[in-house]
């Protein structure tokens, strides 16, 4: 088969969902199969140096003056507003000069399946339709709000734009169908599901989102109870819905109690916020700021760790649980969106957004429960490696994405209703 994956990012730099096109090239690109690589030249240098024999199959979007206006636009406003405004209109952008290129490619290479893994929004329309090969997207993740404890974290007019831009969605969604048209939609939970667009044609399939690289996430064999002080590890970028406050405040309630430490890793435009509040509550001997870190070094970190915390209160997808479930630590997440997916009492500790204060105890409880017990740390991660093993190892999740390709490509440019076909097993309901 000939397989173009188009996104707008495919970066292991920029982090979140531009990771997910970069895994799908580099894996089938391991298997031999014939795919190429189609996104914004942003891009070019890191895929250069990551496929330096492989340059012929990697496809760049040039950027414009519309791409660089709306990027330094969208930073000055808030994250979902900018999503809906200036992102989307960089996104279209993209996609419009990516449809000239993939017609083009069609008619001189021939394609069998464009599959289009990002954006994940579930509601997001696209200009990637009326090709000669079969159009796949997703897995797709979304349709997800703050908990209802905490919608203060965003501001009316934030809340109005998003309400707005949702009851608009099926309307463009008519304009630009591309979501409508495409083959097979790929949806990571039933909130993603709910949330796709009306007068879908193809068929939906459910899949999860992120997977985990083993070769890359590797446990120590056996992994031994620490002496001495436990330490907690959180990865992720420093914005505001990641709560690190959250865990900041927990371990504070535990200062003198448990012999504990916390280390931060992420860079982002809150880190200042948050390294004053760890001094104002007298964490800064236990509580160390590290900085952004490649996958390697990151790691490096997690294999000398007994515990990672992930309080985050917007988190569709938190590939980290997984990668931490794969280096055999049990996880304290809060139980709302992605970690939903993943975890379960065998391998974590979830802690329900009831509120401020109950999440903070939460996190606190779990923390000291697990600092208390390494027969329990050492339970909770060898249940969560082998669940991740079990359904989240990337090169399963190959596996699958070959089938759902043989699966859309029978079906060519026909528009054939694939409703009919037998289901495939799903990765993880």
């Amino acid at each position: 088969m000939r397989i173009l994956i188009v996104a707008d990012n495919a970066s292991s730099r920029f982090g979140g969902e531009a990771f997910l096109p970069l895994n799908y090239f580099r894996f089938l690109l391991a298997r031999k199969i014939d795919v190429r690589l189609m996104v914004h030249e942003r891009n070019k240098s890191e895929l250069a140096s990551l496929f330096p024999d492989d340059l012929d199959r990697l496809l760049f979007v040039r950027d414009t003056l519309l791409h660089r206006f709306a990027f330094r636009l969208g930073r000055w406003l808030p994250r979902r507003i900018a999503a809906l405004t200036t992102d989307f209109a960089i996104q279209l952008s993209t996609q419009f000069s990516q449809k000239r290129a993939i017609i083009h490619i069609s008619k001189t290479v021939g394609l069998d399946v464009v599959h289009v893994p990002t954006p994940v929004s579930p509601k997001t329309p696209s200009l990637l339709f009326g090709f000669d090969a079969s159009v796949m997207m997703g897995p797709l993740n979304g349709g997800m709000d703050y908990p209802q404890a905490f919608h203060y974290q965003e501001g009316m007019l934030t809340r109005l734009s998003v309400a707005s831009g949702r009851s608009l969605a099926n309307f463009l969604n008519i304009i630009l169908p591309g979501k409508r048209k495409a083959q097979l939609i790929l949806v990571a939970n039933r909130r993603t599901r709910e949330a796709l667009p009306s007068g879908l044609r193809g068929r939906i399939i459910q899949l999860a989102e992120n997977g985990v690289d083993f070769a890359v996430w590797r446990r120590e064999e056996p992994r031994n109870a620490q002496e001495g002080t436990v330490k907690f590890v959180f990865v992720g970028r420093l914005v505001d819905w990641k709560a690190v406050d959250i865990i900041l405040e927990a371990i504070a309630r535990l200062r003198g109690t448990t012999n504990i430490s916390l280390e931060i890793i992420g860079e982002g435009p809150m880190r200042e916020n948050w390294q004053r509040l760890s001094e104002s509550l007298c964490l800064s001997s236990i509580v160390k700021f590290s900085g952004w870190m490649n996958q390697q070094n990151c790691a490096l970190r997690l294999q000398q760790a007994d515990g990672f915390l992930l309080p985050s209160l917007f988190e569709c997808g938190g590939a980290v649980v997984l990668e931490a479930m794969a280096m055999s630590l049990p996880v304290i997440a809060t139980a709302w969106g992605g970690p939903l997916d993943y975890l379960d009492e065998t391998c974590g500790i979830l802690v329900p957004p009831l509120s401020r204060e109950t999440l903070i105890e939460g996190f606190s409880a779990g923390i000291k429960k697990l600092a208390e017990s390494p027969t329990l740390r050492q339970q909770l991660g060898q249940s969560g490696y082998d669940r991740a093993k079990r359904y989240f190892d990337w090169e399963r999740k190959i596996d699958r994405i070959l089938e759902l390709y043989a699966l859309v490509a029978q079906h060519g440019d026909t528009n054939q209703d694939l409703a009919a076909e037998p289901e495939l097993p799903q990765m993880l309901k």
